[in-house]
């Protein structure tokens, strides 16, 4: 008869604990997975003396072989960077420069977004794709070959998505393929790995087009979340659907939110299934409209820095002290690494958190949080009375700034006062600068339910 609150201690010890260990490249792969000939190249050419390597968590078991071959053939010395301060797929410029590195080499899947110290040159860890199976899959799930269609893909997969296309485009006559933007300026631009193929010639702003797409001046050309695609002058964007390489992941939810209109299909390389995603995107957007009201209702805001390497957060973080500030609200910025439950509920004076972060890791479910955390958009519609909900979702937060597609300058509006209705409570509310209050100076404090908050307040 067993035991119900108590059990023999030696049972812990001898208990067996189900985790699978990563599993390690063999030798013979390491060299080609990690594309080690290009990083020491790469190294060389550009007389870095101080290489700073960073890998993804399912990468790091084969961090060590890879320093150690990187820094043997190119005499220099090579740092390894784990544990990425926000998400691995951003580039990690501040733990490089605390070992004072000259470049980095990010391995692994990356959110393309551009940054603002450091050369990087990405190594996408090429997966394979059967092509075949993908080919046919694509005919079953879009049998009308007039479909038109978008084939993008995760980074890991994009060196196999020309041939995909190629197989495909003598029946699908209306098929667009995307082509990775890579944002850095140094990065090695001849290598399959980090173009998506050998097929692209045509430079534009820092990205790479198809041959095929490269007559820009009879179409519309369209570069965001690291993709570029052409498409005809005639075509509307929402009449396309998406065709994406790769398992689920915060990349196809990014593109599935910012491209809502559009019908999404996925197939997986490593499952081999193909499906019609059924997220339902007007309840996702409509969850994050919920969170803009929760927004409007607060009256102090914590900016939380959720990067430190994409170019621009320092804009963006100013931007949005000036939109909240406009709109009679108090704000403090933070600086706390990767979020967690613990770390925000330390300041529960804060009434909502905005994350400002790279495009794949700025929407988080908050719904575990004491507080709500929102992104760089959601709070500009929360504070902004000239941006209007119209169903488009910006992810991208450098898509706010002045001189973007989707900024809109926020008026500096009137001495009356301006009302607005919740729709959580109800009630009535004030928006705006509020007369009284005028600016605050550097060590105010800022009083609510008899609790002093934290001590300096952003003007």
């Amino acid at each position: 008869m067993a035991v119900a609150f108590s059990s023999d201690a030696s049972d812990v010890i001898q208990r067996s604990v189900g985790v699978s260990p990563a599993s390690r490249a063999s030798s013979s792969s390491v060299e080609t997975l990690y594309e080690i000939p290009r990083c020491v190249e790469w190294v060389k050419r550009h007389g870095f003396e101080r290489v700073a390597l960073q890998f993804p968590d399912d990468l790091l078991v084969d961090s060590a072989e890879v320093a150690l071959r990187v820094e043997t053939e190119s005499g220099t010395k090579v740092y390894i960077l784990g544990d990425s301060s926000y998400g691995s797929c951003c580039v990690d410029e501040v733990a490089a420069q605390h070992v004072t590195a000259d470049c980095i080499v990010h391995f692994g899947r990356a959110c393309l977004s551009p940054t603002s110290r450091l050369p990087v040159l990405y190594v996408f860890c090429t997966r394979p794709v059967d092509i075949q199976h993908c080919v046919q899959s694509f005919r079953d799930m879009i049998p009308d070959q007039q479909t038109r269609v978008i084939i993008m893909s995760d980074v890991t997969y994009s060196a196999s998505t020309d041939e995909i296309a190629a197989r495909l485009r003598h029946d699908y006559t209306k098929l667009v393929t995307s082509s990775l933007n890579i944002p850095n300026s140094t990065q090695d631009r001849t290598s399959d790995s980090s173009i998506g193929g050998s097929e692209h010639s045509t430079d534009i702003l820092g990205s790479t087009l198809p041959k095929e797409d490269s007559s820009i001046q009879e179409g519309q050309v369209f570069c965001k979340f690291g993709k570029t695609f052409c498409l005809p002058g005639d075509a509307e964007f929402d009449s396309h659907a998406i065709f994406y390489v790769g398992g689920e992941s915060l990349s196809l939810t990014n593109l599935m939110m910012a491209y809502n209109r559009c019908t999404f299909y996925s197939y997986n390389p490593e499952k081999r299934k193909c499906r019609k995603e059924t997220l339902n995107v007007n309840k996702a957007l409509m969850k994050r409209y919920y969170m803009v009201e929760k927004a409007k209702e607060a009256n102090v805001v914590g900016i939380v820095a959720g990067t430190l390497g994409v170019s621009d957060y320092l804009t963006i973080i100013n931007n949005l002290k000036d939109v909240i500030r406009k709109a009679g609200k108090k704000s403090y910025t933070f600086v706390m690494g990767k979020l967690n439950v613990p770390k925000l509920a330390n300041f529960m004076e804060i009434d909502v958190f905005v994350l400002v972060a790279c495009p794949e890791n700025t929407l988080i479910d908050s719904s575990e949080f004491y507080r709500p955390v929102v992104t760089p958009f959601e709070m500009e519609l929360a504070c902004n009375s000239d941006r209007q909900w119209t169903g488009e979702y910006v992810t991208d937060f450098r898509e706010l700034l002045p001189g973007a597609a989707s900024h809109v300058p926020m008026s500096e509006g009137t001495n009356e006062a301006e009302t607005d209705v919740s729709l959580i409570t109800g009630g009535m509310r004030r928006v705006g600068l509020r007369e009284e209050e005028g600016p605050a100076d550097n060590t105010a404090v800022v009083k609510r339910d008899d609790v002093l908050t934290v001590a300096e307040v952003n003007t």
